[in-house]
């Protein structure tokens, strides 16, 4: 098992092959977006988005395609005071990812997309979804576990790792065969006051103690963390960097089998399931992140995103 945990060098470039360390971060923001126009001259700048009739929890695929080919800068996309990185994904093609949560209010949001010298106008309606609820009683005085600052400064970066290289390739595997017991966005009532920042940022697998955790996607192994190193909450911990802003991290693990900085296929073994951190038994949690936000990894599993 791993016992370091290595910072991150945001001067460092990712790649999906050979010696890799962290890359740069970015600041996200939560909203979705959806071209009004239906006619546009030749000339202007074209968008696409993907699905057309999003949900809180999914993640939109915004594909800019501009038509210069020489001194193309990356087009931005930007919500509010929030800007997305757009990511080259062939020859005068752009995607950005934008995450929406469980916490975000069901609406209309407008976004600016800039690229090419050209700026297009653009709006979606996310609408709202019925996530499960969960009602928690807690004894008088109990205190729950706490994450140390050292555990909540390492993951924090982790999952705010942006890096210009898409790794995966196909949909997303399932990390382990045990049944799912928890699903993603999850609400709570804690001794019935509504946790309002709260919600389950993943997908929870009852696999047996031990049981094999697979990478559902290549990547580089950005994070493993310890219960020794501070990580009290998250327990024996990895993270997998996909690249374009997508990171998954995998919780509670009874052991690591691999190290930082290095490359994994789909499917790889990269740990065992276990119930170390917070957690009351052996399981697996899943948690998928795009641009820094809990997103619904079903859709991933299900849906090719090239």
């Amino acid at each position: 098992m791993t016992t370091k945990t290595q910072a991150i060098n945001p001067q460092n470039k990712f790649q999906c092959v050979g010696i890799i360390n962290r890359a740069n971060r970015i600041f996200i923001g939560m909203v979705a977006v959806v071209p009004i126009a239906l006619s546009l001259p030749a000339e202007a700048l074209q968008v696409q988005i993907t699905p057309t009739a999003p949900k809180l929890g999914d993640t939109l695929s915004v594909i800019i395609d501009v038509a210069s080919q020489e001194n193309v800068i990356n087009p931005t996309v930007k919500v509010g005071e929030e800007t997305y990185p757009a990511f080259a994904i062939s020859p005068n093609k752009y995607r950005a990812f934008i995450p929406t949560t469980p916490l975000e209010k069901a609406e209309v949001r407008k976004v600016t997309v800039a690229g090419d010298r050209q700026e297009r106008n653009l709006a979606v309606k996310v609408s709202a979804r019925k996530f499960p609820i969960q009602r928690i009683t807690l004894p008088p005085g109990k205190a729950g576990v706490q994450a140390t600052d050292y555990e909540l400064q390492q993951v924090k970066e982790f999952k705010a790792l942006q890096t210009p290289e898409k790794c995966w390739n196909g949909v997303f595997l399932r990390p382990n065969k045990g049944r799912m017991t928890t699903t993603y966005g999850v609400r709570r009532y804690y001794n019935g006051k509504f946790a309002n920042d709260y919600y389950h940022r993943g997908l929870d697998y009852a696999g047996a103690a031990g049981s094999p955790v697979i990478a559902p996607a290549p990547g580089r192994v950005a994070l493993v963390g310890t219960v020794s190193q501070g990580f009290r909450v998250h327990g024996n911990v990895v993270g997998i960097d996909h690249g374009q802003g997508v990171t998954s991290i995998f919780m509670h693990l009874s052991r690591i089998n691999v190290k930082e900085g290095d490359i994994v296929k789909a499917g790889q073994l990269i740990g065992g399931v276990g119930s170390t951190g917070a957690s009351t038994g052996p399981h697996l949690h899943w948690g998928l992140y795009v641009n820094g936000k809990s997103i619904d990894p079903t859709s991933w599993q299900t849906k090719v995103v090239d």
